[in-house]
Formats: C-alpha cells, structure tokens, sequence
C-alpha cells in the first residue's frame, strides 16, 4: 500500500495532523493490532514501524469461541491435529490486499498492497509451529527489492487444543528492511485471523459451527466465521468458511490522539473453502476472501471516509 498524507481545506483534521490514511484503514481490516503497510518507503517519511523492526516478537492473539450449530452426519469424532514434533510440511501463503479510499467528493485513491507468495518450511515442535520463510516474492518491483534480504526469516503459531492460534511469532532477519518487515506483518495477520478453530465435540460431514473472535485496534471488531464440514476423506477435510465483522462500538478512536470519527457504515463479509489434513499443520489448499465497504464521518465537520476494501488468503503445497 502507498501512504500519502492528503492535504486540502475540506479534509478531516486527522488528516491534516499527519495521521496516515492507509495506516488508519488497515487498523481495522482484521490484522488486529500492530499491522502497518508493506510498501510505506516509498511515499511520506512520516510512517508506522512494523512490530518487528529490529527484534523478534510474540503477539497474543485474542481467545477464539466455538460453538456447534449442527453436528453433522454419523460417524462423528473429535477433529484435532495429530502429529509428532518434527513433522514438517512445504507449503506457501499468498495474500493480496486492495483498498480504494474516497475523502468526501474528491477522487478515490487506490492505496492497495502488493500481493504477496511466501514460501515456507513448517516444522512442529512442543510449543507449536516454527516457520522458516523461503524466497518471498511480489509483482511490486520496489518491495520485490526489500524482500531480497529476508532470507533466513522466521514466524510461527501456537496453537490451542482446539487447533486455534494464541499467539503469532515474528522473527525478520536481521538484514531486513521495515518495508520487508511490515509486509510480511501484514501477511502474517491475514493468515491468522482467516484460521479456523475446530468444534470442542464430535461432528460429521455436514457439520456446522461457528467461531467468534475480538479483533482488538481502535475499534474492536466481533469477527464470526461459520465453518461447513462438506467432505471428510480419512485426515483429509474440507471445510467451507463465511465470514462476518461487526464493530463493538459506533466510534473509531484514532491512532495517535488524533480525535474520533463517527462509524456510519460497516459492512465486511466473505467465503472460502480449505483443505485440512490433520496430520500437517497448516493448511494444504483454499482461499478464502473477505472483502466490502466501510464509512466514516468526522464530528468536527462534514467530512466523509469512504473506504472499499477487498482481501485475500490462499494456501497451496
């Protein structure tokens, strides 16, 4: 995504103090907290650092709920994850992410990220999954150059009995760049929080649960997903997801005590299907997209934020 601090009369003033737009749509587009963009060098100076810059960093990600609509057709049992520490598994992420952005009637502006592959080693050990990133790669020429340095890069999961993440492990190289960083940030939240939780009770094909999760920022977020488990082949699953968001709140708290904008729409829902084998741990196929429009109001003024924003998560071996 480029950042660009817009400046005009008719402007909010949190944008006029400096507060980066994109920075600000990306807080709540379910990242969670701490995400910032991926190609921030190259506009404005003025930027949000990566969580990662310079250290390694383990995020907590907030308790994820399940609850059985249906259980499905006999013969049921528990869905868990079963596999020895040291199984490793070859598979690689692919993200995208596009925003358009509209300030009252000027011209929408796209500030969408580059789409993202990264491959990756996944290796299960007692504490979760490590990941050792391959080559990561981008159609964006400028942070195709940053990521050439990431080599030798970590992230991971833990996970809880039920097959959730708890908490998201960040480990850049040290020779990496913040752009490098933030992107692969991003990434990483998008891939979390499109997981799924399994069903604490035995199910069948055809079962039907959801999963609720809080995605904390300036405005937290009750993300829903309903998962459909439409075929079961010995380990191998495959379950089809609908996703939810709703804000908590009618108010967005701006980063950076810039103010406060009224929430006058919020509509952001999606599908997708993905393949599971419970003796691996990640996922070996499926997208899944989440995407809609989101409105905001300044109280101070007439001024309006319209925002369409469309995402992608897709895993392949």
């Amino acid at each position: 995504m480029l950042v660009t601090v817009l400046s005009s009369p008719h402007i909010p003033r949190f944008a006029r103090s400096g507060v980066l737009l994109i920075v600000l749509a990306v807080g709540l587009t379910a990242f969670g907290t701490g995400c910032s963009d991926g190609a921030e060098s190259r506009s404005e100076p003025e930027t949000t650092e990566p969580l990662g810059i310079g250290k390694a960093v383990s995020v907590p990600i907030p308790v994820a709920i399940t609850t059985v609509v249906s259980p499905g057709d006999e013969p049921r049992s528990l869905l868990r994850r079963d596999y020895p520490a040291g199984t490793v598994q070859q598979v690689t992420l692919h993200t995208s992410h596009r925003i358009a952005q509209q300030i009252n009637d000027q011209p929408a502006r796209d500030f969408s990220a580059p789409a993202l592959s990264i491959p990756m080693k996944a290796q299960t050990d007692a504490d979760g999954i490590d990941l050792t990133l391959g080559t990561v790669t981008t159609p964006d020429p400028s942070l195709a150059k940053a990521l050439t340095k990431t080599g030798g890069s970590h992230a991971g999961f833990d996970l809880s009995d039920l097959g959730a993440i708890t908490a998201l492990r960040l480990e850049p190289s040290p020779d990496t760049s913040s752009p490098a960083r933030a992107a692969l940030e991003q990434a990483f939240y998008q891939a979390v929080y499109r997981s799924i939780a399994f069903p604490d009770q035995p199910v069948g094909e055809g079962a039907v649960w959801t999963v609720r999760q809080e995605i904390s920022g300036g405005v937290t977020l009750e993300q829903v997903t309903t998962a459909t488990l439409t075929k079961r082949d010995g380990d191998r699953l495959t379950i089809e997801l609908d996703v939810t968001q709703q804000p908590k709140s009618a108010v967005w708290n701006l980063p950076n005590n810039a103010g406060k904008l009224d929430i006058q729409d919020y509509v952001m829902q999606g599908t997708g299907t993905i393949t599971v084998d419970l003796g691996l741990p990640l996922p070996v196929s499926g997208t899944i997209t989440v995407g809609g429009h989101q409105g905001y109001r300044d109280p101070r003024s007439a001024s309006v934020l319209q925002q369409t924003i469309d995402t992608q998560v897709s895993w392949t071996e």
